[in-house]
């Protein structure tokens, strides 16, 4: 597994594996104990927990914003807007619909089964895994927990090391909330990951790149596990010739330098009309400078790459490229900067155009040919998200027809995420599943399909000896439906 911890001293290493192998070994034994007894299963006990949690959110507030502004540099009103806010929406969400989420739902059945009735029974698979990822450190990892509670599950926290302030502030109001039997938080590396995921659950839901949710499939499959995979993928952004170019570049730009561009469905490139490809890149300019000002740096809405990790591979990105630098390119290793940056007509072989980018760099390239274009686009693995700028209603339906995502939004870019009536996920490699609202309820239950019947008829057709003709038999399979 390349999760593997690297080599250090053994006398260094295996007793500190050990120690947190045990840790983990004996939480989940606790929670197995404790789903045992049913508890989880009250809805009252569901709806009370989350209710807990919100409080404790609201009370730890300047503590979330501070972390998330030291590990990401994001401003207090981003990190409320696209982080705590969204939890709150969730959790408000859940609480308000659980218990009619959670009711048996009656499903029709066939008279070949007179008499009996049928429904679907929602029931939580157990112990659940989440593994959060470092960009929305704070959101990334509570959407999914609520879900889990909501679903009457048990659940052990991951989450990522990279944003550890956020972790660090998360693992306060998680011991705040719950007791480890219910739910407990793990703090750590690569070692505690894979440590982990060396063990039974009953359900995963990891967010975080491709590559690594590989890893994490393939855990899971070793105990034939059920899981969410949150990925990501290079998502295109089309821009035809009818669009409103001006309000195009303005939702492009606030939705590609969000969090500076670290977000896994921030428009990864544009594939724009070459009539209109000029017109484009000059009002991506001035919006990218009505947002930040004329030096990102100093503004206090602009953050910071994660890591120096990240830094180099974005800066390789841009020097590797055939393409012409336009805009930005300005770039700090110690204060961990790469400003808005724009790329005219990179190689469609250029690296940068190969993986997804994840910073705040935003290739451009015209075509002139949407069908072509398109083609394109369908060659590669599938996106999770795709964006279309038309006026057109034929151009959008033939682009969402035709290239196949895990989600989409017409004239805007990343809106679709924060629509807790919509079923978030991905599709091939960009993810596996979906969440948020009734869906993340779904994703961690198991719907149980029951069916009941009297015991005051026993028709005699099913049993042996046969006493009916095959044909009589034909017919009455004809009401199984």
């Amino acid at each position: 597994m390349t999760m593997m911890i690297q080599a250090e001293p053994q006398t260094a290493i295996v007793p500190q594996i050990q120690d947190i192998s045990h840790a983990i070994s004996d939480a989940i034994q606790q929670q197995r104990a404790f789903f045992a007894t049913n508890q989880t299963k009250n809805i009252d006990f569901r709806i009370a927990q989350l209710q807990k949690l919100r409080k404790a959110i609201e009370e730890h507030e300047p503590e979330i914003f501070e972390a998330l502004q030291q590990d990401l540099g994001k401003h207090y009103m981003e990190s409320f807007g696209t982080e705590v806010g969204l939890v709150y929406a969730e959790l408000d969400h859940c609480i308000t619909n659980l218990r009619q989420w959670a009711k048996d739902k009656k499903v029709s059945t066939p008279m070949f089964h007179f008499k009996a009735e049928s429904f679907v029974q929602y029931e939580p698979y157990g112990i659940v895994l989440i593994i959060g990822p470092w960009n929305y450190p704070f959101q990334l990892s509570l959407l999914p927990l609520v879900g889990a509670i909501a679903a009457g599950n048990c659940a052990i926290l991951k989450p990522s090391e990279l944003a550890s302030h956020t972790a660090a502030v998360t693992r306060r109001i998680i011991e705040k909330v719950f007791t480890p039997k219910f739910v407990t938080l793990f703090e750590g590396g690569p070692d505690v990951a894979q440590a982990l995921l060396k063990n039974k659950f009953d359900y995963i839901f990891f967010t975080g790149s491709t590559s690594v949710g590989k890893i994490v499939y393939k855990a899971a499959a070793e105990h034939l596990t059920p899981v969410t995979l949150e990925l990501g993928g290079k998502s295109p952004c089309f821009v035809d010739k009818t669009a409103d170019v001006d309000l195009s570049a303005k939702r492009i730009a606030w939705g590609k330098f969000l969090n500076v561009g670290q977000t896994c469905i921030a428009p990864d490139y544009i594939l724009v009309h070459e009539s209109v490809k000029d017109l484009l890149i000059e009002r991506l300019k001035k919006y990218i400078t009505d947002f930040y000002g004329q030096n990102p740096r100093q503004s206090a809405y602009y953050g910071k790459i994660i890591n120096e990790r990240n830094f180099k591979r974005l800066q390789h990105l841009v020097n590797s490229s055939s393409g012409k630098v336009v805009f930005g390119g300005d770039f700090s290793i110690t204060s961990l900067y790469i400003s808005p940056t724009i790329i005219d007509n990179p190689d469609m072989n250029d690296a940068i155009m190969q993986e997804e980018i994840f910073g705040p760099i935003l290739p451009i390239i015209s075509y002139n040919n949407l069908a072509t274009a398109m083609e394109e686009v369908k060659m590669r693995p599938k996106p999770l998200a795709l964006y279309v700028f038309s006026r057109s209603s034929e151009i959008q339906r033939k682009v969402l027809q035709e290239i196949s995502s895990g989600s989409a939004c017409i004239n805007d870019t990343v809106a679709q995420f924060a629509n807790s009536n919509m079923s978030f996920g991905g599709v091939g490699e960009s993810g596996i599943g979906g969440y948020h609202g009734k869906s993340t309820f779904e994703a961690f239950s198991h719907a149980k399909s029951v069916m009941s019947k009297s015991l005051i008829i026993d028709p005699p057709l099913r049993y042996l000896p046969f006493k009916m003709n095959l044909a009589t038999l034909k017919l009455l399979f004809k009401k199984l439906v």
